[in-house]
């Protein structure tokens, strides 16, 4: 039985998330616009980038997961490696958008692929070991409800950080994204850095883990509801991500301030995208307690169903509202479209320890990193995916690349840019829906 965690210990635990997650909104939101809109590389070719880099990202958790699982250290098993992680992150990420003025695309590429896979590597040397001490800190399934509220609630200040202010910060210019990376570098590594200090009197498995790496994927694999849980996970992640790559392409050719509304003197202000992602945040963050408490009240499968059903109905608005000029309407829907998101932040991360549980109990097994491994591989291979399927979708109807920023668009890439950030990742959350009613019944 493991001690109550405090307010503190659950504080810091959430930190951590705040920095992994700003390099989650920064490479969903905008690396692809980056190599589009600003570095001149055709968007079918960007899109190939980064999804062969997230494939990367993909093959190496695994390998961190067992080896995490086995680390032997005065730190424990986790420490060490989110500590190495954070700087990687950090660094890398600043290498992407410090790409110099080379003559050939083909350097450019090769730049920004060499420091987007650092990065990456870095992302996932924190977020495999973050993922499994949650299940390591605590066993009690309203604690782990608890924690995740205050992991949700620094992961939208992260969400915040990656897209509103950095965007900001970037000022719609290839040197000003290089400035704003340079900036929040050191957010990331303090706030894991302090995560790890404030949670080194927690509880946390020390032994390392005898297990083979096939003997771990075998007893992953066994256990049916959490693996279930991990293809209905990614297509929540999918959903979400294609609507994240598409925001920056959205802000720029479907929202256009008409400087009648009540807010738009603050849009202006900000920016359009640093503007939405601001009420996204908003709602987001006031959202978490709500969720804590109806997952407590109906169950955690119930309270994210209603999430999810709250959210596809948000983005049929959303369809026939753009193009909009009204930024206040647009301010009001992206709160809400927080509000509904948060479940999804939220509720799965607590329902997975409960379901990893169940292997520890039968097989007497630490293996939370191997299970950390495969719950982000659903994610992760979403986010794989997602810009290159958007970026191939544009293309096909005649998006054009550009190295200024807005450019004329065909009628028929504009249509197809709408569907993506709207219906599509509506059909992806309603089969996530009909996926979670499935397997609800069938852990009765």
């Amino acid at each position: 039985m493991r001690s109550k965690l405090t307010y503190g210990q659950k504080i810091g635990w959430g930190l951590a998330d705040m920095g992994i997650v700003v390099f989650v909104i920064v490479k969903q939101l905008l690396i692809l616009s980056f190599l589009t809109n600003y570095l001149g590389i055709n968007v079918a070719i960007a899109g190939a980038l980064t999804t062969s880099i997230l494939i990367f990202d993909i093959l190496t958790d695994p390998i961190i997961g067992y080896l995490s699982d086995r680390t032997v250290s005065r730190w424990g098993r986790r420490a060490p490696w989110m500590a190495i992680g954070a700087l990687l992150l950090a660094l890398g990420q600043i290498g992407i958008f410090g790409v110099p003025n080379f003559a050939s695309q083909l350097s450019t590429l090769i730049w920004v692929a060499v420091f987007f896979a650092i990065s990456t590597l870095g992302f996932t040397m924190v977020a495999i070991p973050y993922g499994a001490s949650a299940g390591e800190m605590t066993y009690e399934p309203k604690e782990r409800s608890s924690l995740m509220g205050f992991r949700m609630a620094f992961a939208s200040m992260g969400i915040l950080i990656g897209g509103a202010i950095i965007p900001q910060l970037a000022g719609g210019t290839k040197d000003g994204h290089f400035f704003a990376s340079a900036v929040i570098a050191p957010v990331i590594i303090i706030s894991i850095w302090a995560s790890l200090w404030a949670t080194r009197k927690a509880p946390k498995e020390t032994a390392p883990s005898h297990a083979s790496l096939r003997s771990m994927a075998l007893l992953v694999y066994q256990n049916k509801p959490f693996m279930r849980l991990v293809l209905l996970y990614g297509l929540m992640t999918m959903a979400i991500a294609t609507i994240t790559a598409g925001l920056p392409f959205a802000a720029i050719y479907l929202i256009f301030d008409g400087e009648a509304s009540f807010l738009s003197a603050m849009s202006k202000n900000l920016g359009t995208l640093s503007f939405l992602f601001a009420a996204f945040v908003i709602g987001a963050m006031c959202s978490q307690i709500f969720w804590v408490f109806l997952s407590n009240i109906f169950g955690k499968s119930a309270a994210l169903i209603a999430g999810l059903s709250a959210y596809i109905m948000l983005l049929f608005i959303l369809f026939y509202a753009l193009p909009s000029t009204n930024i206040t309407t647009m301010f009001i829907l992206f709160l809400l479209a927080g509000v509904t998101n948060g479940a999804y932040q939220q509720i799965p991360w607590a329902m997975y320890p409960d379901l990893m549980d169940q292997t520890r109990v039968q097989f007497g097994e630490a293996i939370e990193g191997a299970f950390s491994a495969v719950w982000l591989f659903g994610q992760k291979v979403a986010n794989a995916i997602a810009p290159g399927f958007l970026a191939i979708i544009l293309g096909i109807y005649g998006f054009q690349s550009s190295t200024m920023g807005k450019i004329e668009q065909p009628d028929q890439a504009l249509t197809a840019l709408k569907a993506m950030v709207t219906v599509v990742p509506a059909a992806f959350l309603f089969f996530a829906i009909l996926g979670l009613i499935f397997a609800h019944r069938r852990n009765k």
